[in-house]
């Protein structure tokens, strides 16, 4: 059997951790084995032309909210010009009603629901049989003729048997390589889709060198952790932590998405001795309302992890980012204000700016009616309004998000904006608003811009002030100017003084 080990990323330079694993349980099977990953920005004439080049017998999809829109169409035109090709797919986006989702897409035969890996093995040896038959597979949703049939839900994998994603395939160098050592969260978080999970799983420390050990030596840009706490135990987080600072190649770097409030004295210990760069952290802060992070099962007050981001920026060494969620339960648009400048005012180098989506199978998701919630029936599932934000307050914090994201989050006007917000006497979160309206009453949302040209779009709004805040335009020029020097390639501040200030 030919097989084709597929899906959509979002991005070029992200890559596909679970198509790994099955590749490497399909390696060595009889069965002869591709994988071939695509974005979304591919054009779809073009995967359905790839895919029917490869004559393939069996594609697997990988299915997430990033995607599922546009490989619903996709497989239906498969279906349509090759009709002997099995489908089958995985992921979260389909792991849920699982047997609902095969009745309404008669192109569909197989659903493989959670974990893969073992159902996976069993499948492949099912299916070699003249006479398949796949009632022992287990976390399997199939068509028995006109029947859709679902199999119970097997016992999960023991870690250390994962096949290394690495041992088959190559290494892309040019490319986000995503890792895993631990599945399943010790924390409920209601919006999550780990909520629902009862148990924690570890890679034993032998086997997390092992692997760290040949991506080091690979020389990868950048390894990034999919572990949902990774810290949650905080003696293996810092065992880790040590054998990278020890380990260090001087090229890549780890990012990991940490509870900030779990770090103790000898994990900040460990981190001060890392490279500049060595280490990138994800602290999810998401709201600093007590009365939201009660209500979405957050155990951890805002002050605890606040206190220890800025902690881990002033060690000097790493970059930060915090997360916030827009469209929580009890909190309205002024409450998020408040929560933004709180998460602000740590002086984390990225603030993410998300905004809820209502995933399958969250318990946010089956108590939606309790707070209001209006949100998309079609992926991401994303809020449209709640009791305590109507459309209009996400739009203007839509607005918000764009201008974080191009003068904050991208880096290069570090010192402009701490000069503007302070000289402008307003909270950090009013001056975005400010620079949103401004940005927006433009027109300049309706196209993207050079680098710099944003630095003469912050010079106008400063401007804009001057009647105001007197000789605040020319400060903020000045500001502006030695900014520009640290991120601009001189030949591009020498076109951009040619030019001057104004915006064509």
């Amino acid at each position: 059997m030919k097989l084709l080990l597929t899906t959509l990323n979002s991005k070029y330079i992200h890559t596909n951790l679970s198509l790994k694993y099955l590749y490497g349980v399909a390696a060595g099977t009889g069965h002869d084995v591709y994988l071939q990953e695509f974005t979304i920005n591919n054009s779809r004439d073009y995967i359905v032309s790839e895919i029917l080049r490869g004559g393939y017998d069996l594609m697997c999809m990988s299915c997430y909210i990033w995607n599922i829109e546009q490989i619903k169409p996709l497989c239906e035109d498969l279906r349509k010009a090759r009709p002997n090709m099995q489908i089958m797919l995985g992921g979260p986006e389909v792991s849920t009603d699982s047997r609902a989702f095969l009745e309404e897409h008669p192109w569909a035969d197989f659903i493989i629901r959670g974990e893969g890996e073992k159902p996976f093995a069993r499948f492949l040896e099912e299916i070699n049989c003249p006479r398949p038959d796949f009632r022992d597979v287990e976390n399997l949703t199939y068509r028995d003729g006109n029947t859709v049939r679902e199999n119970p839900n097997g016992s999960l994998i023991y870690m250390d048997k994962l096949p290394f994603p690495y041992t088959y395939l190559e290494v892309e160098t040019d490319r986000i390589i995503y890792y895993e050592t631990m599945r399943g969260c010790p924390f409920h978080c209601s919006y999550c889709l780990s909520s629902k999970e009862q148990s924690v799983r570890v890679m034993s420390l032998d086997r997390v060198r092992r692997d760290l050990g040949y991506l080091l030596f690979k020389k990868v840009k950048q390894v990034k952790f999919v572990d949902r706490t990774f810290n949650y135990d905080r003696s293996r987080a810092v065992a880790i932590w040590k054998y990278l600072i020890d380990k260090d190649n001087g090229v890549t770097n780890f990012h990991f998405e940490i509870c900030a409030d779990m770090l103790d004295s000898e994990a900040f210990s460990v981190l001060a001795k890392a490279r500049d760069g060595l280490f990138q952290f994800e602290a999810g802060l998401q709201s600093a309302n007590p009365y939201t992070l009660q209500e979405i099962r957050r155990t951890s007050g805002a002050m605890p992890v606040l206190s220890n981001v800025k902690r881990l920026i002033e060690l000097g060494n790493c970059h930060v980012h915090v997360d916030l969620i827009a469209g929580l339960p009890f909190e309205t648009y002024e409450s998020f204000a408040q929560s933004f400048n709180i998460a602000y005012d740590a002086g984390a180098h990225n603030l993410q700016l998300g905004f809820l989506k209502m995933l399958k199978g969250t318990p946010i998701r089956e108590h939606a009616d309790e707070h209001g919630y209006v949100y998309s029936e079609h992926a991401p599932y994303e809020v449209i309004s709640n009791d305590y934000m109507s459309t209009i307050d996400f739009v203007k914090l839509k607005m918000v998000h764009e201008v974080l994201e191009l003068f904050h989050n991208r880096g290069g006007f570090e010192g402009t904006l701490d000069l503007l917000i302070r000289e402008m006497h307003v909270r950090p979160f009013n001056f975005y608003e400010r620079l949103a309206d401004f940005y927006y009453s433009k027109g300049y949302h309706h196209k993207s811009h050079k680098k710099e040209d944003l630095y003469r779009i912050l010079y106008q709004f400063a401007a804009r002030h001057e009647e105001y805040f007197d000789g605040i335009t020319e400060r903020a020029q000045q500001q502006l100017s030695f900014d520009m020097v640290k991120v601009l390639n001189p030949d591009v501040v020498k076109r951009f003084y040619k030019q001057g200030w104004e915006i064509e």
